[in-house]
């Protein structure tokens, strides 16, 4: 028992308190925390391997999203067998729970949390009065804080070492943590954290007191937790428990949604709607990840039913998420030029920990924790099969100098002898740069069918920090012909592309600089409006390429996960009847070539 307790407390104190709230919190991007932000950081400074602990730590991340809220929910409810020894099974109960769990995401952690703040108040008050009127009982309990029994626990006694595995859950919420920094803010984390941690040890404490005082007796599958309680009180307890775990489970969800987001941006997965219910940008809710973690929590309740088994199969992932951490904030620290032998230091102690608990946890593998490891490889290798197809199209997409097509693109507009495509034609541009633009759009407009056009748009949208922002600037590259236009808006504005664009031009013809009066007579005549056309490029791996096995299982994939994405013109916020959509090849190897042979007949 002191021996637990020990490893609890410095566990507490080394990996939570000192690695993520005292040095993992100060190493954010932009205001974001989690593996992607050390890795978004390391891009900065051109550290490519990066990404691939990144990967691993997204993965594991989320694959502990599938496990976290079963578990927890489910501990706390099962607290009702002690009040009706009854009840075989609560996995209804804790299906139902979860239903609700999941629903409320869509509200925002600013919503839910004006809520859930009083709870989770009285939660650690509640834990740590209890906790405390037990150790003022037995009070002798506080000799474990010091790491001698700890270590004792692990090398002398019996099995000792593999009591890790139970250890380590009292940290596996600190990557969450950091991975919520967008949604609770730095300061506010490291405020509550003093006062969680205290009620966190004192209830620590006060189960490990009264486990003394019962030493030699059964526990029965009964849970510590519960049995310090009075009686009279337990109902209440449990009530407070389960909803106490409802809102620690979310922040697991928040976490999930903050990496899927960052990945997002990263142009490291797929577009997905996403949706911000408050006016604090790192408030996100990604509907498409809600309900994918949804199914994957109810399939985990169905298939363990009960915490203690769920208990073999958690822990396991997540230790690899943390070791990446370790990693990545190590590297960025020799980046930042720290002291390196203080660095190594810190990161021997973090790696030595996290590596006695991955040991300690593979124990587990064979009795649940199969499944997370298993659904942390199925992620990682969706995640990177995407990111290898991104290099693949990044490699081939080019950005070229706007100047050098401006004699051609006059000419086409003056070239009768092509039809005219559309008497405005707008590309979205992926360059946000007058002078440059993107070499997919240059092949739209000469290499496939040639789109003459009155007025060409090129524009491209910003997200700006400010939820409201609304604004626009436009650079004049052919007076009246050709303009480039860049629209900044806040996250919280809809995408509302075509409304914002049709202002835009709307302000410019009262200036002058453009005419959307129809170019053709008969209808100029009677002061009809010109047409504008939306072309949205997709680009496609060209057929006269001989990809590999490994490249062709890339390009699949990569099509597959684009084909579960947001589409283009709903992103935008376009309406389907002045868009095309347009195929653009790329080449990806070295085109095929055949020797042919020309013969005479005769």
């Amino acid at each position: 028992i002191l021996g637990g307790l020990s490893c609890v407390f410095w566990t507490l104190v080394i990996i939570t308190t000192f690695k993520y709230v005292v040095l993992a919190l100060d190493n954010d991007n932009r205001g974001e925390g989690g593996i992607f932000a050390l890795y978004a950081i390391h891009r900065r400074f051109k550290v490519k391997w990066a990404i691939v602990p990144a990967l691993i730590g997204c993965a594991a991340l989320i694959a502990d999203g599938f496990i976290t809220p079963p578990i927890s929910i489910s501990s706390a409810i099962e607290g009702l067998k002690l009040l009706n020894p009854n009840i075989d099974s609560v996995v209804p109960i804790v299906i139902v729970a979860m239903t609700v769990l999941f629903t409320v995401q869509q509200f925002g952690t600013n919503v839910v949390g004006r809520f859930f703040g009083p709870i989770m108040t009285t939660w650690f008050i509640m834990i740590g009065t209890l906790g405390a009127l037990q150790l003022a009982q037995h009070p002798e309990i506080l000799e474990a804080l010091n790491p001698y029994w700890a270590i004792h626990l692990l090398t002398d006694y019996e099995g000792g070492f593999w009591l890790l595995g139970g250890v380590f859950l009292c940290t596996t919420g600190a990557e969450a943590m950091y991975s919520d920094l967008g949604h609770c803010g730095k300061q506010n984390i490291r405020l509550s954290w003093g006062f969680v941690l205290f009620m966190l040890l004192l209830n620590y404490a006060g189960q490990s007191a009264y486990m003394l005082s019962i030493d030699g007796q059964q526990l029965h599958d009964h849970s510590p937790f519960y049995m310090i309680m009075p009686t009279w009180f337990l109902p209440i307890g449990i009530v407070v428990a389960t909803m106490a775990t409802l809102i620690a489970s979310q922040a697991i969800l928040t976490g999930c949604f903050t990496l899927v987001n960052e990945a997002m941006k990263l142009k490291l997965w797929t577009n997905f709607k996403v949706i911000y219910p408050s006016t604090v940008k790192g408030q996100i809710y990604i509907p498409a990840i809600n309900w994918f973690l949804f199914v994957g929590c109810v399939t985990v309740v169905l298939l363990f039913r009960e915490a203690k088994n769920m208990e073999a199969a958690y822990g396991l992932a997540i230790t690899f998420d943390m070791i990446m951490t370790t990693i990545l904030l190590t590297s960025l620290m020799l980046l930042h030029r720290k002291s390196a032998v203080l660095v190594f230091l810190l990161a021997a102690l973090f790696l030595i920990i996290e590596g006695a608990f991955l040991v300690s946890n593979l124990n587990k593998f064979m009795h649940g924790g199969w499944f997370t490891v298993g659904l942390a490889v199925i992620i990682f290798f969706a995640l990177w099969v995407f990111y290898e197809a991104r290099k693949l199209r990044a490699k081939h997409t080019e950005f070229v100098e706007i100047d050098k097509y401006l004699p051609a693109m006059q000419d086409l507009m003056r070239d009768e002898s092509i039809a005219k495509e559309a008497t405005h034609l707008v590309y979205m541009s992926m360059v946000n740069d007058k002078n440059h633009i993107d070499s997919n759009i240059i092949y739209s407009i000469f290499r496939k069918k040639p789109k003459r056009a009155d007025v060409y748009w090129f524009v491209h949208v910003d997200i700006a920090n400010d939820p409201y922002l609304a604004t626009y600037s436009v650079d004049t590259i052919i007076p009246k012909h050709i303009f480039f236009v860049r629209l900044r808006f806040g996250f919280k504005v809809e995408h509302k592309v075509n409304v914002m664009f049709k202002q835009v031009v709307e302000e410019m013809v009262a200036n002058g600089e453009v005419d959307i009066m129809s170019n053709y007579p008969s209808l100029r005549k009677h002061g009809m409006y010109a047409d504008f056309k939306f072309i949205l490029l997709n680009s496609r791996v060209s057929i006269d390429n001989k990809l590999s096995p490994w490249e062709q299982i890339v390009v699949k994939g990569y099509r597959f996960f684009k084909s579960l994405s947001l589409p283009t013109h709903e992103d935008f916020g376009l309406e389907l009847t002045n868009v095309e959509y347009e195929m653009v090849p790329i080449s990806v190897t070295e085109e095929i070539e055949i020797k042919l042979e020309r013969v005479t007949t005769k």
